[in-house]
């Protein structure tokens, strides 16, 4: 597995039931191919190590020094160190010059002798209502046989605070770097709670689709990693759930939009940050983009179909971008205001 970078988006998981999760962490414990760690699990030196690892891989990303970062990774991500740089190089101006407070690190051992397909952390003690405010869950798929660890560093900025997360692999006696994630858990201003807010506003309204959306952007803000969750992310996922259009494409799941004589086939809907403007990103299936003119019409004729069905989203969004995908993952995109769509 080669880790690289990953967007704002989070990632939706089922949230276990109490009584489910309880089962799963006490009866699965010691057969599991997957083992975690807290901090205070940790030996003293462990953690220390750890937290000094951390530290100065910080440091590095600070600096942008990139050539040091790259001869401190393992072999798969040193080798394709691409995806790292661009990160680097994108959060150098915000980070220069800050300092970094690490969170308390985990540790993940996944066992075999193959890569596990589905593999889920853990970590911590959970509560009867689920996890606890020390506990996280870790979901990644293709994860070969190793030791690792999350070091997750805040960093202040003059524009917003950061989350530096490094995923470091045990290689020999050192911890290598395996994956790095920079995350801005601001947008123009705004935090998880402001999103909060204004998701339960709209659902006071009656606004259900901004609802749902912001709460989405709320999960965003409050984790640091898409496959990361915790006690936080569960709670807004619960208090999300009686917001959740059924019209509307999620957690994998494809829905038929009626634009006149046209269906499109909406296979996902989320809030986009552009620069200073928080967008609606609308994408759906087709078989070809190779028209771009008949593209851009559908693209089109989607966005205003969309808008004159969902007014509030005029509201909550400054434009919309849609984009066509066709079965190879290629897209084609229009972003237009929402002051435009008429």
């Amino acid at each position: 597995m080669i880790w690289s970078s990953v967007g704002a988006r989070i990632v939706a998981r089922p949230v276990l039931s109490a009584l489910m999760l309880a089962l799963v962490v006490s009866a699965a414990t010691g057969a599991r191919a997957e083992n975690c760690q807290t901090a205070g699990e940790l030996d003293d030196a462990t953690r220390s190590a750890l937290t000094a690892a951390g530290q100065r891989f910080f440091d590095m990303i600070a600096r942008g020094d990139t050539a040091s970062l790259r001869q401190s990774a393992i072999p798969s991500v040193a080798g394709d160190f691409s995806g790292i740089e661009a990160t680097v190089k994108e959060h150098q101006a915000s980070l220069a010059g800050t300092h970094a407070t690490a969170r308390p690190p985990f540790v993940l051992e996944a066992e075999g002798n193959a890569p596990l397909p589905h593999a889920e952390f853990f970590c911590g003690v959970f509560g009867k209502t689920g996890q606890t405010s020390s506990s996280a869950v870790f979901y990644l798929d293709n994860l070969p046989p190793a030791k690792y660890s999350v070091v997750i560093l805040d960093a202040a900025s003059a524009k917003a605070p950061n989350a530096v997360s490094l995923v470091l692999q045990r290689v020999g006696s050192e911890w290598k770097l395996g994956g790095l994630y920079i995350k801005s858990l601001q947008f123009a201003g705004h935090d998880s709670e402001w999103f909060t807010s204004r998701a339960r506003e709209y659902k006071a309204k009656g606004q259900l689709h901004n609802a749902w959306l912001y709460f989405l952007m709320a999960r965003s803000l409050v984790s640091p990693l898409s496959f990361m969750s915790t006690a936080a992310t569960d709670k807004l996922y619960d208090e999300s759930q009686s917001a959740q259009p059924a019209d509307l494409p999620a957690e994998g799941k494809t829905v038929a939009f009626q634009a006149g004589a046209t269906t499109y086939k909406l296979s996902a809907i989320y809030p986009d940050v552009l620069g200073n403007d928080l967008d609606l990103l609308v994408k759906y299936q087709v078989n070809d983009i190779s028209n771009p003119n008949q593209t851009y019409q559908n693209n089109i004729a989607l966005m205003k179909a969309l808008v004159a069905r969902y007014p509030e989203f005029k509201e909550a969004f400054a434009a919309v971008n849609a984009r066509a995908v066709d079965p190879s993952g290629r897209d084609y995109g229009t972003l237009l205001a929402m002051k435009e769509i008429k």
